[in-house]
C-alpha cells in the first residue's frame, strides 16, 4: 500500500517535494492531502500536482484519519507550534529544516512524538542522498584511516530574500544554511558532542547572522571547520581529511550528486523533474521520502539516518552558536 501523505504548507519546498515524489513508484507513495491557511492557495497548489483533498487549515489536515504522515513545509518559525498539532494529534510527522528554532523547542517535539507514540524527522535530506550513504560506508570501512579534520561551507547570496534576512521570520545564515554543515560534521563524528565550540560572525543590521566561521573540538584531538553565509557564494563542499587520505563531496554539499574518494571521482546522478523547481537538486527530496516510507514499514519512531538525538544535538549546538555570536530570537525568550 502506498503511504499518504499529506503536505502542510504550500510554497515553494512543498512545490519542490510534490515534484520529487512523482519521481517515485506511485503504488509506494501518495499525495492525498494538501493544506494551507489560504484555501486559494491550497487549491492552486491541489491543481497543479493534482492533489485530491484540499484543506484551509492545518487542523483540518491534523484530523484527517486517512493520512500516514505529514510533511511540514511551513517557515521554521512555525514549526513548533503546528508540528505540537498534529504530534498531539497522533500523526507521524517529517518536519523541514531547521527543526525549531531553538534547542527547547525541538525537545518539545520530541517528547510529544513519545508521548503519543508516533514517528518524527527532521527534514535533513542531505543525510538520505546516496552520497552521505557511501561517505558513512567509507568511514566505516576507515577508507581514509583516522579522521582528523572534518571542514563544510555554504554561501549563498540570500540578502534579498525576506525570510533570510528578517528576525520575525527566523532569518539568519545559521538556522537556513549552517545547520547543513553541521549535520554532515556530526555526521562525519556519530552524534558526539564536541568538547568546545568557537564561534565569531558578523550580524545585519535586523540582528540575523549574515556571516558565520565556526571550530569545534572533538575527542581524541580531532577538529571541525565550518563556515556559512548569506551574502556570499563559497565553493559549497565538504572534505574529511584523515591520516591516510581525503573524502571530498563537491557542491553543492548539502544535496550532492558527486563524491571523490582522494582522487576517484564517483558521480550519482538525480532524476529529472517533471516540473521546474525552486531550489537545487531538489528531486533529492525522494531519497528523504523513500526513507520515511522505509520507516514506517519497519514501525520504527524515527529515522536511523537522521535520529533524534543527532537533532538535539545539533540545536543545542546551534544555540550555542548563537549566543557566541549575539543572535537572540524572540523564541528564546519564552
Amino acid at each position: 500500500m502506498a503511504i499518504r501523505w499529506g503536505l502542510c504548507g504550500a510554497g515553494k519546498i512543498s512545490h519542490d517535494f510534490s515534484v520529487a515524489m512523482k519521481t517515485l513508484p506511485a503504488e509506494d507513495h501518495q499525495i492525498a492531502a494538501i493544506a494551507s491557511r489560504s484555501s486559494d492557495r491550497a487549491k492552486e497548489f491541489a491543481k497543479k500536482h493534482s492533489i485530491p483533498k484540499v484543506y484551509g487549515s492545518y487542523e483540518e489536515l491534523a484530523r484527517d484519519p486517512n493520512i500516514d504522515i505529514v510533511y511540514l513545509g511551513v517557515l521554521h518559525t512555525e514549526h513548533w507550534k503546528v508540528g505540537l498539532l498534529f504530534l498531539q494529534a497522533g500523526k507521524n510527522v517529517l518536519c523541514e529544516k531547521p527543526f525549531a528554532m531553538n534547542s527547547r523547542q525541538v525537545k518539545d517535539l520530541v517528547e510529544a512524538a513519545r508521548k503519543t507514540n508516533v514517528f518524527l524527522m527532521e527534514a535533513i535530506w542531505s543525510r538520505c542522498f546516496p552520497v552521505h550513504a557511501e561517505v558513512r560506508k567509507l568511514l566505516a570501512e576507515e577508507a581514509v584511516g583516522e579522521v582528523k579534520l572534518v571542514k563544510a561551507y555554504f554561501g549563498s547570496p540570500q540578502l534579498h530574500i525576506p525570510r533570510s534576512v528578517e528576525k520575525e521570520l527566523g532569518g539568519g545564515a545559521l538556522l537556513d544554511i549552517g545547520v547543513y554543515c553541521l549535520q554532515f560534521v556530526l555526521m562525519v563524528f556519530n552524534g558526539e558532542r564536541p568538547e568546545s565550540i568557537q564561534a565569531s560572525g558578523v550580524l545585519l543590521d535586523s540582528g540575523v547572522d549574515e556571516s558565520v566561521v565556526v571550530v569545534m573540538k572533538f575527542s581524541r584531538k580531532r577538529m571541525a571547520l565550518c563556515a556559512f553565509s548569506i551574502a556570499a557564494r563559497f565553493s559549497n563542499d565538504a572534505v574529511i581529511s584523515g591520516t591516510k587520505g581525503s573524502i571530498r563531496v563537491l557542491g553543492p554539499m548539502h544535496c550532492p550528486t558527486t563524491l571523490v574518494l582522494n582522487d576517484k571521482k564517483t558521480e550519482y546522478p538525480l532524476p529529472e523533474p517533471c516540473l521546474p523547481l525552486n531550489f537545487t537538486n531538489s528531486t533529492g527530496l525522494r531519497y528523504e521520502a523513500e526513507e520515511v516510507r522505509q520507516c514506517l514499514l519497519k514501525g520504527l519512531k524515527e529515522s536511523p539516518r537522521m535520529p533524534l538525538a543527532d537533532s538535539i544535538l545539533l540545536t543545542e549546538i546551534m544555540d550555542e552558536i548563537r549566543k557566541q555570536v549575539g543572535v537572540v530570537f524572540s523564541q528564546d525568550e519564552k
